[in-house]
């Protein structure tokens, strides 16, 4: 939800150069840095290696430590050796101080310090003047730090009016001041009628990086772009700065409502990533250009013939802060994600209710409009799991409370809901209404629980409560008071069917500088807001699954979803794109934008199914579901201004058409789930572009708009109005595809023209997979607990298939305490299916079987199938074959899938 006639205005927000401290950073341009290392200094401890560096004109000392974490992890970071005060470093986002190894000088002379890994596999060469820093694998280097020589590091310092100037250079001084400040904005900055006071000066921090060998970088959500990042030019960089944005606008490097600062980059042999842990503003420039190979030693000859390979270089700037980076070394993707979880965790297990279907509006009028929707999805055969209250349900949008007239007994609303195994999220902002009655409100303000404005005051801004005051989520205090705000008897009318959105949490200001808080407003331990800005929906987030957690005596799984997030939201939930607009090109550029924040380690991601604002033409909204039932988060939403769009108002056939799309994606849960154990056990993404499954295939790098689904599923959905046909890829010359609803097995890999009808998207299933479905959909998840499965085996080209299943309770936290979970692994060698156990430590109770496996692509009609379980006897099976698709069906099984059996063919 946002404030429309407003946000739309593109006035309203900075471009590149109208932000003072990249004008400054960028006043620096390539060449020799003015930094030089004093390796007199370097002292070397278990922990990291330190030494100082010197800029030759200011003589300013900054201290550089250098650690090698374990997993080929390598941290860098430069603070000022005596800085003025201290410089803001982020907390809260590691989830644990990272686990160093020693590193070790293997020589040191002539200007030149170098250092070894452990295990001796890199070597980190620091070169002193000038200053530069050379990360080598093997003999080959695969990054460098300020090569390009430009380290700016703005040193704290006393306000000129606390300088002591001489007569004759205090003139001087004061008009060189007023001229530069007006460009530089050093102690102040305007824009509009926005002053922003810095009250501790100028403090930016920039340094850049060249990836050698890469042409091909991903990540840095959150931006309206396409997959591969681009080559920015002057004023145009990727702009960090969590901001509420309505509407926001096609291929644009305008930061939106989120903000992840890793940067991955991949080429054929190897995958590397730079996460730059800072939550001030950021502006990243990233310039992709060929250079001639390096070769130590070489021939006339063998110059004239040198290769050009590809360098990119990427220059990462932040308002504030210190230069705090994590260079991630692979050298696979696999590994880059895992490196990312070690230090910012994994994705959060969801409770199963929330992979269902989320049907949301702004706004469900009262208890009886929500009684008809949730009697409609039945009466229509539509299955949904959660119903969605936005903003006006509350009592004047005082959160926490309900509207008197519209939702006088919400409690019986929830337990209707409850008979009907469904579940109601409720909108929970952080802006909280100045009004002395609301208890919230009068408790926040009597403990001092408010972000203030720089003259110590609580700092107020308009948002739909009208005159508000903001939350300090960045004071463990106020964390754990807010987290204390769900506990059932506080949060009147709740029950443990309720869960939560977090929106507007950029924060999001009406009337603000850019339509959020001021960069001066003062938090907790008197940090101002440009120091955490892109961490407070973070924060707001962690605390409000810590309060559902809570409320629970921890036995529960929370579900929140938020609109701002950080490196780390995937600890607490999920995240979707925020507002966008009923056309085509927002179902389109949806894909590049959850594959990105996917990579950035939050799986848990969506988009609005149909767009936002405006109201989609029926094969629009169509073709978004048939989307939407294969990405993570799956949630139907739409605007106050749209028309109603439940999804049986659209005529009878576009009924049956997202019916049938609904009811695909609630049969393809226990694989989505399995995904999902595996980002929260693994740091495997549930969405992935092409490009991590087929590493050394070029042709994937800069697929955007098809995508795999775990490792097992090709999706590519239709995103042009009135198609005929879709190109698709299928990469991999020695890999098998098969058709995942008409199981025959594609002609050949490489680029085919697909031909479609409104009823299907185009969906592939990966030779040697299994893929582990419910038999049919009931009419939301906790109806299908005890529906059989079915397997469906794709044969690769040696005739072998491997698959996995994760089952629990779905709801609990039991599988972690009480190791109460299923942990099974489905193998196809040689002609016999076996199920066997992945994870020992774990158990579950349950009567589920296997009912139906289809093998697909099994080359000719097999004679006799049997079966038998673990120390049971053989059973026939009864089978079908289908010459003409070349898949086998094995029928009337009841295999138990809590138990090792094995099928014969």
């Amino acid at each position: 939800s946002s404030v429309q006639d407003e946000a739309v205005d593109k006035s309203t927000f900075k471009k590149c150069n109208q932000i003072a401290f990249y004008r400054r950073q960028k006043l620096l341009c390539p060449g020799k840095s003015s930094y030089q290392a004093l390796l007199d200094s370097v002292t070397l401890s278990d922990e990291n290696v330190k030494f100082q560096i010197i800029h030759e004109e200011n003589k300013v000392l900054l201290q550089v430590e250098i650690y090698e974490i374990e997993g080929n992890i390598f941290r860098l970071k430069i603070d000022e050796s005596s800085p003025l005060r201290a410089r803001y470093k982020v907390p809260d986002v590691l989830i644990k101080e990272p686990i160093t190894q020693r590193l070790s000088i293997s020589h040191k002379e002539a200007g030149i310090l170098a250092l070894s890994s452990v295990n001796g596999d890199y070597k980190v060469q620091v070169t002193a003047n000038p200053f530069q820093v050379e990360l080598q694998s093997q003999g080959e280097t695969v990054m460098s730090m300020n090569s390009n020589g430009l380290l700016h590091f703005e040193h704290l310092q006393p306000p000129p009016s606390d300088r002591k100037p001489t007569a004759q250079n205090e003139k001087a001084a004061s008009d060189y001041f007023k001229e530069k400040q007006e460009d530089l904005g050093l102690w102040q900055e305007k824009f509009g009628s926005f002053l922003d006071i810095k009250a501790h000066g100028p403090s930016s921090v920039g340094i850049d990086f060249s990836l050698h060998g890469y042409d091909h970088v991903y990540g840095i959500p959150q931006h309206t772009e396409t997959l591969l990042l681009k080559n920015t030019s002057d004023g145009d960089a990727y702009r960090l700065y969590n901001l509420d944005i309505f509407g926001h606008k096609i291929h644009d490097k305008i930061g939106i409502y989120g903000s992840v600062p890793l940067l991955l980059a991949h080429k054929p042999n190897r995958t590397s990533g730079v996460f730059w842990l800072n939550s001030s503003e950021t502006l990243v420039d990233i310039s992709t250009k060929a250079v001639a190979e390096h070769m130590s030693s070489r021939s006339a000859a063998e110059t004239a013939k040198q290769r050009a390979v590809p360098l990119t270089d990427v220059r990462w700037m932040s308002e504030s802060g210190i230069i705090d980076v994590f260079l991630l070394m692979g050298p696979t993707a696999f590994d880059i994600f895992k490196q990312f979880a070690q230090l910012t965790g994994t994705q959060a297990l969801p409770p199963l209710f929330s992979l269902g279907y989320h049907q949301c509006r702004w706004n469900y009028e009262d208890e009886q409009d929500v009684k008809t929707v949730d009697a409609g999805f039945d009466a229509h055969d539509i299955p949904y799991d959660v119903i969605w209250l936005d903003i006006e349900h509350t009592d004047g949008k005082r959160y926490f409370t309900w509207d008197k007239k519209k939702f006088q007994n919400p409690r019986k609303m929830q337990e209707h809901l409850k008979k009907k195994k469904r579940k109601l999220v409720v909108i929970v902002d952080p802006h909280i209404k100045v009004d002395p009655m609301y208890t919230l409100y009068a408790q926040a303000k009597e403990k001092g629980y408010f972000v203030k404005d720089r003259n110590g005051q609580d700092f107020e801004g308009i948002c739909w409560s009208g005159s508000s005051c903001y939350l300090d989520f960045t004071n463990p205090e106020v964390r754990k008071w807010y987290a204390d705000q769900f506990a059932f008897k506080t949060y009147k009318g709740s029950t443990n069917i309720l869960f939560v959105w977090n929106d507007m949490n950029e924060p999001s200001v009406f009337k603000g500088a850019e339509l959020t808080m001021q960069k001066d407003a003062v938090h907790y331990n008197n940090w101002e807001h440009r120091e955490v800005h892109n961490l407070y929906g973070f924060y707001q987030q962690m605390a409000t699954a810590e309060g559902l957690i809570r409320r629970s005596s921890g036995k529960e799984r929370p579900f929140v979803l938020t609109r701002s997030f950080f490196a780390g939201s995937q600890k607490y939930g999920a995240v979707w794109t925020g507002d966008n607009t009923a056309e085509w090109s927002y179902l389109k550029i949806s894909i590049p934008m959850l594959l990105t924040i996917s990579l950035a380690g939050i799986s848990f991601c969506g988009a609005d199914v149909g767009g936002f604002i405006g109201d989609p033409e029926p094969e629009l909204l169509v073709r978004w579901y048939q989307a939407g039932a294969y990405q993570p988060f799956f949630r139907g939403h739409s605007n106050m201004e749209s028309k109603r769009r439940e999804p049986w108002l659209f005529g009878e056939k576009n009924t049956q058409i997202i019916r049938k799309a609904i009811r695909e994606r609630y049969v393809l849960l226990p694989y989505l789930y399995t995904l999902f154990y595996r980002a929260h056990t693994a740091a495997e993404p549930v969405m992935r572009p092409l490009w991590v499954e087929f590493p050394g295939k070029t042709e994937t790098f800069d697929v955007e708009y098809e995508y795999m689904l775990g490792n097992a599923l090709l999706v590519h959905p239709v995103t042009e109005k009135e198609a005929k046909t879709v190109s698709v890829l299928l990469p991999g010359s020695e890999e098998i595809w098969y058709d995942f609803r008409k199981f025959k097995r594609m002609e050949d890999a490489g680029t085919l023209k697909i031909p479609v009808t409104l009823e299907n998207l185009p969906v592939f299933q990966r030779g040697g997979t299994v893929i582990p479905l419910k038999t049919t959909a009931g009419k939301s998840t906790e109806w299908m607990i005890d529906i059989s499965y079915e397997l469906h085996v794709a044969l690769d080209t040696e005739a072998c298939a491997i698959g996995e299943l994760y089952v629990d309770d779905g709801h609990s936290f039991q599988y972690l305490h009480k190791k109460q979970f299923l942990y099974r692994k489905f193998t196809f060698h040689k002609n016999i299916l076996t199920s066997s156990c992945t994870d020992e430590s774990g158990q579950y109770q349950t009567s589920c079987v296997v009912e139906r496996v289809i093998v697909l692509g099994f080359g000719k009609q097999p004679t006799f199938v049997t079966a038998s379980s673990k120390g049971g006897k053989e059973k026939e099976v009864i089978f079908t074959y289908d010459t003409k698709t070349s898949a086998l069906t094995l029928g009337n099984l009841a295999l138990s899938i809590d138990a090792d059996w094995e099928i014969s063919i």
